[in-house]
């Protein structure tokens, strides 16, 4: 299938300038290395083939799903540049479109009047800005609580709590409290994910501050928030708490860190069945990667930028750096999507299968651990789609977001 030239803005952080395509951008020439380096600690990383042990997880699935047994079914159409979506398990999709809206689909139908319009104070003039996350509080039907990531009109990203008023289709959009706000040194790698984790904690993803090959430093630094994955109580305090088993709560790094060592983390998900969560991390030159962290295991260092993938990047070290569980290079695609462990009903064979996807290429891999325990990764399919997201409705029902205005769901064919 021909490679696609990103004529569409696109919003993850992309690969590699100021102002990409949304994942993609021109590449910078990759630092010199040594030939030989010793090998990182990390979960194994495998293909289809490997036979590599590791320890295994409750996902019940153990051998590939079939793909030529289900496919992607248009479910929602006449979006503009949609990037996340969420639910709060009343039937209704709620798909965030980077402009600064949220739309509703309810009972078969796109409403016309938005949840939420801030498009006035949502800055997205560069591609990989804009209104980027949602994610709803686990009490949302008691509270009517819901939180954004966007970049504002000065680039700087804004973590942001709303709440519903009294008609439930329309948030209150004077009802904004700002929980954080993040300098952001260039246009590119905001990251932009928010969940909500088992544990009940906002989980937040923050890119390195851009440019390329992280001229800050800040996917190492224990002194910025930028390049991270951010984890805090919304519950705890006044705008949030710092939870006591973050692993700087007591110093030694800024208290909101949860994991460290990233570029660009497009999309995060919980798995339902482990805990365990999945990180897509966007590559610079030649490598995107697939992140683990088992539950509750904060503190870890995802390395870049002496790492892109499982490769040296910046530097030969290896030590205390945690390698991908999957990756692939650029003959492949330019900017990996993250997506999410499936748990649907009407898709028994694919139950615990983590779905991730290529912007640029449209491909669509699935990731699940093997027999043994081994990661074993797959191509599924090769779409032409430009993957920005992937959700599930209240049902757990599977679908996969087209930046270019479609929401696709996984289903099986008759």
């Amino acid at each position: 299938m021909p490679r696609r030239v990103l004529v569409i803005a696109l919003l993850l952080g992309a690969c590699k300038s100021a102002t990409p395509a949304l994942p993609p951008a021109s590449p910078t020439a990759r630092p010199p290395f040594p030939t030989a380096v010793p090998t990182a600690t990390h979960l194994p990383l495998v293909t289809e083939q490997s036979t590599a042990t590791a320890a295994p997880t409750p996902a019940p699935v153990s051998q590939r799903p079939d793909p030529d047994r289900a496919h992607w079914v248009p479910a929602v159409q006449g979006l503009k540049r949609p990037v996340d979506m969420g639910h709060v398990g009343d039937g209704r999709l709620f798909i965030v479109e980077q402009a600064g809206l949220i739309r509703i689909f309810q009972d078969g139908s796109l409403l016309q009047e938005p949840f939420l319009d801030i498009r006035g104070r949502v800055g997205d003039r560069a591609n990989e800005q804009g209104l980027l996350g949602l994610a709803f509080h686990p009490r949302f039907p008691e509270n009517g609580f819901f939180y954004l990531n966007y970049t504002d009109n000065q680039g700087d990203t804004l973590i942001a709590r709303f709440q519903v008023s009294g008609d439930p289709n329309r948030a209150d959009p004077d009802s904004e409290k700002i929980l954080l706000r993040i300098d952001q040194p260039f246009p590119n790698h905001n990251g932009g994910g928010l969940r909500f984790g088992p544990d009940g904690m906002l989980y937040i993803g923050t890119g390195d501050g851009g440019s390329a090959g992280d001229p800050q430093g800040n996917g190492q630094s224990l002194d910025t928030l930028l390049g991270k994955i951010l984890r805090i109580d919304v519950d705890g305090g006044d705008p949030y708490s710092i939870p006591p088993d973050n692993p700087f709560a007591a110093g030694g790094g800024r208290a909101e860190i949860w994991a460290y060592g990233l570029r660009n983390p497009w999309r995060f998900a919980f798995d339902p069945f482990s805990g365990a969560l999945f990180i897509a991390d966007v590559g610079q030159n030649q490598w995107e990667e697939i992140d683990l962290a088992p539950a509750g295991a904060g503190g870890l260092n995802f390395g870049w930028n002496h790492r892109e993938g499982a490769h040296p990047f910046a530097s030969a070290r290896t030590e205390g750096l945690i390698d991908p569980i999957a990756e692939y290079g650029h003959s492949q695609g330019c900017s990996v999507t993250g997506g999410l462990v499936v748990n649907s009903p009407s898709l028994p064979d694919w139950r615990g299968v983590y779905l991730y996807a290529d912007y640029c290429s449209g491909r669509v891999w699935g990731l699940w651990r093997g027999p043994g325990g081994e990661w074993v990764n797959a191509q599924l399919y090769h779409t032409d789609f430009s993957v920005s997201s992937f959700g599930v409705d209240a049902a757990g029902e599977v679908y996969l977001i087209d930046h270019r205005g479609t929401l696709y769901r996984l289903q099986e064919k008759p």
